[in-house]
């Protein structure tokens, strides 16, 4: 999306989008697990639970932090990271109202005619 049009979308819609785009990737979803099964800052172990390399899962880290769901501390020559709870908070929070948002549809029945 060209940066001047992201000035027509609120700063709500721009953060839930960046969310989601973060979450978009079954890689980081499952980072994301991990991380909030050990509840605790995580150094190397991600590398010997996930089927990726590294690299990968250090780009996987960086795009889940850019958008405020991980924090990462250096440790020696290491970064140990943890879900950001403040983040998640936020993330919480819009897409709670996202979902609110949404009408309650009662599954398609064959005699009723549907607009899909």
């Amino acid at each position: 999306m060209a940066i001047h049009k992201r000035a027509e979308f609120t700063a709500a819609e721009q953060r839930l989008a960046a969310i989601a785009k973060a979450l978009g990737h079954p890689a980081r979803v499952a980072i994301v697990r991990l991380l909030a099964q050990r509840q605790a800052c995580v150094c190397g172990e991600l590398v010997l639970e996930l089927p990726l390399s590294q690299s990968t899962v250090s780009q996987h880290l960086k795009e889940l932090k850019a958008a405020g769901l991980v924090q990462g501390e250096v440790d020696g020559p290491r970064v140990c990271y943890c879900l950001d709870a403040a983040g998640w908070a936020v993330a919480r929070q819009l897409l709670g109202d996202l979902l609110a948002e949404m009408p309650v549809v009662a599954p398609a029945s064959t005699t009723t005619p549907s607009c899909c």
